[in-house]
């Protein structure tokens, strides 16, 4: 491994730009004992194999390493319905069965099982997203990194594809205070539905989806499928087809996403890591490898505009540790050695016990005239957006107040991002009266009309619960982002 990496989150000078980052990493140590059942493909023990390999490999002395403050009930409602969120809280495998209409109205049961410390699994989780989005938008790293988030299946008012509260929403929300535009990017193989059905309607948010499409969970995520009102031209969708190889990938993602951050400027990516589309994924079918993967990971950060790197699927853990750890090194300009160290979990990665696997020779269905098809459709909406969309510009409401525990010692104690530990009661009167929830569940109601047209059911059982995000509510603060623009492009000291 290149040994020459700094301390202290400082990053080595990486590609033609040479501009070092600093990176928080948001990881809890509990993270890894959370279980969602026997046979059940998602499992949360690959976030501690993921960290096991980045401490063996020295990674964690290059970044600021951080345990994620939970997220609260009120940071959680931000999103998510009120009543959704109390359920959450509630639920218990020994009361499950008392609950059974609520667990229907919610889809909690089997794809998204009920299990032991599940609200805490979810207050962790959405933390380390909601935290670094904090840490970004106060200029403390260039960019965070939450493997345990990327949840982007959840929706306001259920769970859905092993995901019960969206941590991304939750982090985009959090990014709009201090920047008017904010970019999603999705590499996980299954549709960003989630985050995408949040903000269809606003054009404050662009969210760009890679993912294999036709008879494949969620079933959305069509070329046609490009938002609504506002939004229409601000959600972009890539239907891929079984077996993409590295090459067939980046001739569409290098100039789409080429072309959205020319036109849409954002002054925060979003960019969601899921492990599921790599070759020999347990329920993937595209054949990435490693490296092909982490390009996504290298060109998004060769923009120098804040990123926020979060997980997602990923059912070969093996492979999902190999990836997360080879991606946090690209995150840190550092190039790790393919032969891995010894550590707890080395015999997982028997026989080779190296960190790059060979993609398969699984035939690509995806053509050449398939390809060309796509990439021109995607470019000609983009071509409809040749200006970037301005906010107006109003009070800024307050920091989700989530400090974390920095677990490097040499830290500073007060670099806190002026955040506080203390009870919410004993603030001054002014400062709750500013600390009060904006009304962010006015939604707008052209969404359930798209949708219906659309042949979506919007009603719950006992409410309506519609879904995307009324954004322009929003306040930015305009000194912030003018300053951030600027310095976006210098770098580090």
């Amino acid at each position: 491994m290149d040994s020459g990496a700094g301390g202290g989150g400082n990053s080595l000078p990486s590609g033609p730009d040479g501009v070092k980052r600093k990176v928080c990493y948001f990881y809890d140590p509990e993270v890894g004992n959370y279980y969602y059942g026997q046979g059940h493909p998602m499992k949360p023990h690959r976030i501690r194999m993921t960290h096991a390999l980045l401490a063996h490999y020295g990674l964690l002395q290059n970044m600021q390493v951080l345990k994620p403050f939970p997220a609260r009930d009120r940071d959680l409602c931000r999103f998510h319905a009120d009543d959704y969120v109390s359920f959450l809280r509630s639920i218990t495998p020994e009361t499950q069965q008392d609950q059974l209409r609520q667990l229907k109205r919610f889809n909690v049961g089997e794809d998204c099982p009920v299990f032991d410390g599940l609200y805490s699994f979810c207050q962790t989780y959405a933390g380390g997203s909601v935290g670094g989005a904090v840490k970004l938008s106060h200029g403390h790293c260039d960019i965070a990194i939450n493997w345990a988030g990327g949840l982007h299946h959840a929706k306001k008012c259920e769970a859905s594809g092993f995901c019960y509260v969206n941590d991304i929403v939750l982090a985009i929300l959090e990014l709009l205070k201090q920047h008017e535009r904010v970019l999603y990017v999705d590499i996980d193989i299954h549709h960003g539905d989630g985050v995408e059905e949040a903000f269809y309607t606003t054009d404050r948010v662009m969210t760009v989806s890679f993912h294999k499409f036709g008879d494949y969970f969620p079933g959305t995520g069509d070329i046609r499928d490009i938002g609504y009102g506002k939004g229409k031209y601000y959600s972009l969708n890539v239907p891929l087809d079984d077996g993409i190889d590295d090459e067939s990938y980046h001739f569409l993602f290098k100039p789409i996403i080429g072309k959205v951050m020319e036109i849409f400027r954002p002054g925060a990516v979003v960019l969601q890591c899921g492990a599921d589309s790599l070759s020999g994924d347990r329920l993937g079918c595209f054949n990435l490898s490693i490296k092909g993967h982490a390009e996504c990971v290298r060109f998004m950060r060769s923009f120098n505009v804040p990123l926020l790197l979060l997980g997602g699927g990923g059912y070969t853990i093996r492979n999902v540790a190999r990836c997360w750890c080879y991606e946090t090194g690209v995150a840190l300009g550092v190039e790790v050695d393919d032969k891995m160290p010894q550590h707890e979990y080395y015999e997982y990665f028997g026989p080779d016990y190296t960190l790059h696997v060979a993609p398969s020779n699984m035939e690509n269905k995806n053509s050449r005239q398939l390809l060309d098809e796509i990439r021109a459709k995607l470019l000609d909406y983009l071509s409809k957006l040749q200006h970037a969309p301005s906010v107006q510009f109003q009070e800024r409401p307050p920091d989700s107040e989530l400090p974390e525990a920095d677990e490097d010692e040499d830290e500073d104690d007060d670099d806190r991002d002026g955040t506080w530990e203390g009870d919410f009661d004993k603030l001054p009167s002014r400062v709750k009266r500013e600390m009060v929830e904006p009304e962010l569940k006015d939604l707008e109601g052209q969404k359930a009309n798209a949708e219906n047209a659309r042949g979506f059911n919007t009603a719950a059982e006992e409410t309506i619960c519609t879904k995307a995000l009324d954004v322009d509510s929003f306040s930015v603060d305009e000194p912030s982002v003018k300053v951030e623009q600027e310095n976006v492009n210098k770098p580090f000291d």
